[in-house]
């Protein structure tokens, strides 16, 4: 018969796992958790032609919400102070978007110089708008695009408290091109 000395064996090794597995949990649900209540629209559900589109406001107070730029999935931050389709310049690179001439535009942060651009669609939701006019440029950091007024225009927008609505009108409207110098509000 053999006694085994106290020691270090398989139960601690069992109550480290159990730990490092807790931990591991722990980070991965406030994580999820904390994506949620910035990004409620983050399974957003694309709606049929007709209906109406409703994004939830984030704990930050913005509309987040997932979509394409040219078939390409994109983060969009809905911004009706935008002019137009503000798309930061690394993200602008990896869509490979033309530059179609320069423009002026004043940011929270000041004038800035970057490229106008036409996007040959934008879609939220199910809901997408084609010849749609954007820029690039310096100034915007991350992978948000800001999703302006030259998307938006093309919905009726309704917002009631935390929740913005928007519904496509009978008909879009195709955009016009982009002219290759201008000045405008980002």
């Amino acid at each position: 018969m053999s006694i085994r000395a106290p020691g270090r064996g398989p139960g601690l090794i069992m109550m480290l796992l159990f730990w490092v597995l807790l931990m591991g949990f722990g980070t991965w649900w406030v994580n999820a958790w904390i994506d949620g209540r910035f990004n409620p629209n983050a399974d957003l559900v694309s709606v049929a032609p007709g209906e109406t589109l409703r994004l939830q406001r984030g704990a930050n107070g913005h509309f987040v919400a997932p979509g394409h730029i040219n078939g390409e999935p994109v983060t969009f931050l809905v911004d009706t102070g935008a002019t137009i389709v503000a798309i930061p310049e690394s993200l602008a690179a990896r869509l490979d978007l033309p530059a179609q001439g320069q423009a002026w535009f004043h940011t929270a942060n000041g004038r800035v110089r970057g490229h106008l651009t036409l996007l040959d669609s934008v879609s939220l939701g199910g809901l997408t708008a084609h010849q749609v006019r954007g820029s690039f440029g310096p100034g915007l950091e991350g992978d948000t695009v800001l999703l302006g007024m030259s998307y938006l225009r093309h919905f009726d927008i309704t917002m009631r408290g935390d929740t913005l609505e928007l519904k496509a009108p009978e008909r879009l409207e195709e955009e016009a091109a982009v002219p290759s110098n201008m000045e405008l509000s980002q």
